[in-house]
C-alpha cells in the first residue's frame, strides 16, 4: 500500500446509480452535504441520480464539484457541477472518476459503480461503502451513515 499525506481538503469521489430512489437520493444529498460542511470537493460522473444528488448537498453547503462526463460536451452536466469536464470516453470515464479522488464513497450502484469500485482498487484508494457492493478480495470499508462515510474517508487519510 502507498503513503498517504494527511489531507485537510479532500477531493472525494462519491459514485452510485444514475437511476435512484427517493430514499438513495436523499442519502447521497446527506453525503454531500457533509462533504461540503467539510470543506471537502465532490468529484463525480456529472450527470443525474447519486451524482445530481450529491452535488445539490454539496452546493447547498457551500461545497465545490467536479463531473468527469462521458460524453464530449460540458453542457451536459448537472446544474450544481462547478467544474464540468468532457472525456468523449463514455464508460470509460468510469476509470477518471475514482482516480482524480482522494477516497471513494460508494452508494449503492448497478454495474457503473462496480466498475468504478474495481478501479478505485487497482489506484489504491480507500473505499467507504453505504449500501453498495461487498467485492471479495477488496477491502471496503462498510458504513451505516452518510456522516459515518464521510468520517471513515478522513480517517482513512489521516
Amino acid at each position: 500500500m502507498s503513503q498517504r499525506r494527511r489531507l485537510t481538503h479532500m477531493r472525494v469521489s462519491v459514485i452510485g446509480g444514475g437511476t435512484i430512489t427517493n430514499d438513495e437520493a436523499d442519502r447521497a444529498a446527506e453525503v454531500g452535504r457533509e462533504l461540503g460542511r467539510r470543506g471537502h470537493t465532490v468529484v463525480c460522473g456529472g450527470l443525474g441520480g447519486t451524482m445530481e444528488a450529491v452535488c445539490r448537498g454539496a452546493k447547498e453547503a457551500g461545497g465545490s464539484t467536479i463531473g468527469i462526463l462521458p460524453g464530449d460536451r460540458r453542457t451536459t452536466a448537472n446544474e450544481h457541477i462547478d467544474v464540468p469536464i468532457a472525456t468523449g470516453l463514455a464508460h470509460a470515464r468510469n476509470a477518471l472518476v475514482p482516480m482524480n479522488g482522494d477516497a471513494v464513497i460508494a452508494l449503492s450502484g448497478g454495474v457503473g459503480t462496480l466498475s468504478e469500485i474495481g478501479f478505485a482498487g487497482i489506484y489504491d484508494r480507500p473505499i467507504v461503502g453505504l449500501e453498495t457492493h461487498d467485492i471479495a478480495g477488496l477491502e471496503i470499508e462498510t458504513v451505516e451513515t452518510p456522516t459515518a462515510a464521510v468520517d471513515a474517508v478522513e480517517a482513512a487519510l489521516e
